[in-house]
């Protein structure tokens, strides 16, 4: 992945004149400071882990595994929301691990723990980087150093179980190589969210990610009936069967622990014959919230369809859900649905849907919006990085609410954002639909003024406090990171917090697992 942006360089999405007029004439975009030539030139802290701490960390991986090397260190540091983007481009890499370590199986990644625990070594488990909520940044304050755990090399399909499609998969497997490995026995995960090139298979546990099809396939964490997870106090290894009475699911503390639990060194996962078709079109319905009804409607009394997305009137306009069209700025183009049928009865399904969407006041628009979505879904990071070229600050922020209280959530956000940022462009889709509610995912522009990182940092601060005054999740699929720590402890309560020190404590008594990840630092109170 670019050191400074998204993906393939060769990728890089052109932006087309009325979107560059845009940018200029109604947000005040003008062209930044040039960023750094290259990863040789982010400035990086010196290594400080002591020599006994490398020597452990040698020890269990083998030296060769154990990587000092700038540009290593320069890889492996932060996420790729907007904020860690800007500050690499700025040549910032100050919050880069001392060393790189690079286990190869489960004993290696246990006798790691061991040695960072024994020498107050801070570990932040790495799969592709695409985290965009801070989650990959340690807190160093006291601890000897940090290290990247990157489970790369843990990139196996281990097993695979078809009469109960069940596959055992190692976290370090990339979703578009684990597709790979299982379309060739006729299967698939069915999980493809935005970050699918490049994303891994443990971090979309760790994140408890949703997929774009999760209307047909369900979140990740649906997917995971068993898992193997490393922490300094031994080995956990969970799921027996499908379901089970057996008192609270140990898994559901492990999925969504964005590494601050314990480090997921295997998978069970819960496969599905791969679809003989697929079918993808548009809709167009006059309002949001005429659009967000007929969702809600196929959500609650079908037939569900497999992909099911609304954007609200500004982001149907920009086109930023038809990359074919961005730019085009149809002013009366209303609100678009995109729905996508997947499976052997892709096409009853849709027939049967199209019923509900016209007597809703659903305008068919034919295949060709859904396929354009559908050739586009992984381009809106590489349209990120041409904007951030430009001069605009664009960045995403997403929640989850009950169907009765989105358009209270849907405005609070909206607010929030325009009374930190001025007049700032703000776009939202339906992203993912539930029988009782629904996320709302938002996709922010404003111009790179001032200090960009603390304006839009100060925006997200208030955008967290609206959501949680208007009863929404600070999260339905990014996870908590460093970024929304402090909203995540408003919505679960002081006992809450208390809850997840408790575990944390006891699985990583030192502490050393991803501090300042998820769980608040008990001295800040």
């Amino acid at each position: 992945m670019l050191w400074s942006g998204w993906g393939d360089p060769a990728r890089a999405a052109g932006l087309p004149e009325p979107v560059r007029r845009l940018l200029r004439e109604t947000l005040g975009v003008r062209a930044p400071e040039p960023p750094v030539a290259g990863p040789g030139e982010v400035r990086l802290p010196p290594v400080r882990l002591p020599e006994a701490a490398l020597a452990g960390l040698r020890a269990a991986v083998g030296a060769g595994h154990v990587r000092l090397d700038h540009e290593t260190r320069v890889r492996r540091t932060r996420g790729r929301s907007t904020p860690d983007l800007l500050r690499m481009r700025a040549g910032d890499g100050s919050d880069a691990p001392d060393a790189v370590v690079l286990p190869g199986s489960h004993a290696e990644v246990l006798e790691v723990l061991r040695a960072c625990a024994a020498h107050r070594v801070a570990v932040v488990p790495f799969g592709g980087g695409t985290s965009v909520v801070g989650g990959l940044v340690a807190t160093r304050r006291g601890f000897a150093g940090v290290v990247a755990l990157d489970l790369g090399r843990l990139d196996r399909l281990v097993a695979l179980d078809t009469t109960s499609m069940v596959a055992e998969m190692e976290p370090g497997l990339r979703a578009v190589q684990a597709e790979r490995l299982l379309a060739s026995h006729g299967l698939t995960l069915g999980h493809f969210p935005q970050s699918f090139e490049y994303a891994t298979l443990g971090g979309f546990a760790a994140a408890r990610s949703s997929g774009q099809a999760s209307a047909g396939y369900g979140g990740f964490d649906d997917m995971v009936v068993g898992m193997t997870v490393a922490t300094p106090r031994g080995t956990l290894d969970l799921g027996r069967a499908p379901r089970s009475a057996a008192g609270p699911d140990l898994r559901q503390v492990i999925l969504g622990s964005e590494g601050a639990f314990g480090v997921i060194t295997s998978l069970r996962l819960r496969v599905r014959r791969a679809p003989a078709e697929r079918i993808y079109e548009g809709w167009r319905f006059a309002s949001f919230a005429a659009g967000s009804a007929a969702l809600r409607r196929l959500a609650q009394d079908g037939p569900p369809p497999t992909v099911l997305r609304l954007s609200d009137e500004t982001e149907t306009m920009i086109g930023l859900a038809e990359p074919d069209r961005l730019g085009d700025l149809a002013a009366d183009a209303g609100c678009l649905v995109v729905a996508g049928y997947e499976g052997a009865r892709a096409s009853a399904r849709r027939e049967r849907a199209a019923e509900v969407l016209s007597a809703l006041g659903g305008v068919p628009l034919g295949p060709g919006p859904g396929e354009a979505w559908e050739r586009g879904r992984y381009s809106a990071p590489y349209l990120r990085d041409s904007l951030l070229a430009e001069g605009a600050v664009v960045e995403t922020l997403e929640t989850a609410g009950f169907w009765s209280g989105l358009p209270r959530l849907y405005e609070a956000v909206r607010g929030a954002l325009r009374a930190r940022l001025g007049s700032p462009l703000v776009m939202c889709h339906i992203s993912h639909v539930h029988e009782t509610g629904a996320c709302l995912y938002f996709t922010v522009v404003t111009a790179q003024e001032g200090d960009p990182v603390a304006r839009w940092e100060a925006a997200r601060r208030a955008a967290g406090e609206a959501i949680v005054a208007a009863g929404g999740t600070i999260s339905h699929h990014h996870g908590v990171g460093r970024d929304h720590r402090d909203a995540h402890a408003a919505e679960v309560g002081e006992l809450g917090v208390e809850i997840l020190r408790g575990i944390k404590d006891r699985l990583d008594p030192e502490g050393v697992l991803n501090p300042g990840v998820l769980v608040p630092d008990p001295a800040a109170g």
